[in-house]
């Protein structure tokens, strides 16, 4: 059965689109008062969290993020949405951007969605050979000759960003077929799931494969770091490892105001800078954020203070 968000992404669609509509609740019947008794009142509805983000906030926000654009000479997908009153603030929210090793994140949350007790100490082997053929493997590669167990290596694919750590957790839950459904029963339809590292950071030009949208990969955090989708005491350990990812001190984290926790997946291959990251406010509700990039030029290098600054302005938004 697939899982609804109704806050979240209803924020989300609220901010992307550009007209919406409402509409009152269904009518009830009220049952006749007994000639001795007077009818109670109708308890008074508690009224709707005054919006804090105006639209002028929001059209600065597509300014500043326009002009990064041209700075960088790059496209920028921007959404992030106050998890707790569903307000939004999105540019470029429905482009698809190839999402690199922000997958990480998700590839572990399915794991301990689907992985319990004994079985995640399950330990796994594989050869030298298949941690240099993945790629960047900084956890795998040390331990050739003793393996890891199956939570360790979801453990080192959000941490270190492990290639081959996220193709053997990959494999354990279902290929990337696996976790492309896994993705869709939690309600996004939109991310398409199709290679392993390294080939998913190649993105074929028309192709939607190993890509997703800012929208998407925002609403999708925000369920699997809910508290519900995959309990208290692993929700918590999804955090602690986003909490030690060691590529994220220059992307959003760099971009959040002080004193604001984050916790975050990057990812990046060639002109693609991503990071996907939920942002604790002292005294606010949490935010969380998809901020995906791809410089235009082919051949040109990403840069992480692109994602940094597309961060800062959506999270200025929110520091009111």
């Amino acid at each position: 059965m697939r899982r609804a968000l109704p806050l979240v992404i209803a924020g989300i669609v609220a901010a992307l689109a550009l007209t919406g509509c409402s509409g009152g609740s269904p009518g009830t019947t009220a049952a006749a008062p007994s000639p001795t008794r007077t009818p109670q009142s109708s308890p008074t509805p508690t009224p709707s969290p005054t919006p804090t983000i105006t639209a002028a906030d929001r059209a600065a926000v597509a300014r500043t993020l326009a002009d990064l654009e041209r700075e960088y000479d790059a496209t920028v997908g921007v959404v992030a949405t106050d998890t707790t009153t569903g307000e939004t603030v999105a540019y470029n929210g429905d482009r698809r951007f190839g999402y690199a090793s922000t997958l990480k994140a998700f590839a572990a949350a399915q794991f301990l969605r689907a992985v319990h007790g004994a079985d995640r100490d399950e330990r796994v082997r594989w050869s030298a050979a298949d941690a240099t053929a993945a790629g960047h493997s900084p956890v795998t590669s040390e331990h050739v000759a003793d393996g890891l167990t199956i939570a360790q290596l979801a453990e080192a694919a959000v941490r270190q960003s492990d290639n081959l750590a996220l193709n053997l957790v990959v494999d354990r839950i279902g290929g990337p077929a696996g976790l492309d459904r896994a993705l869709a029963e939690l309600g996004d339809r939109t991310t398409e799931v199709v290679h392993d590292e390294p080939a998913l950071n190649t993105i074929e030009p028309g192709s939607t494969e190993d890509t997703t949208t800012p929208a998407a990969f925002a609403a999708a955090l925000a369920t699997v770091l809910d508290g519900q989708t995959l309990g208290r005491s692993d929700t918590a350990l999804l955090e602690h490892w986003m909490s030690g990812n060691a590529t994220g001190d220059t992307l959003v984290r760099a971009g959040a105001p002080d004193g604001w926790t984050v916790v975050d997946k990057s990812g990046g291959a060639g002109g693609i800078r991503n990071d996907v990251a939920r942002v604790t406010r002292p005294d606010g509700g949490p935010i969380v954020i998809a901020v995906l990039t791809t410089r235009n030029a082919p051949d040109t290098a990403y840069d992480d203070a692109l994602v940094a600054r597309s961060a800062a302005a959506a999270l200025d938004a929110f520091d009111g």
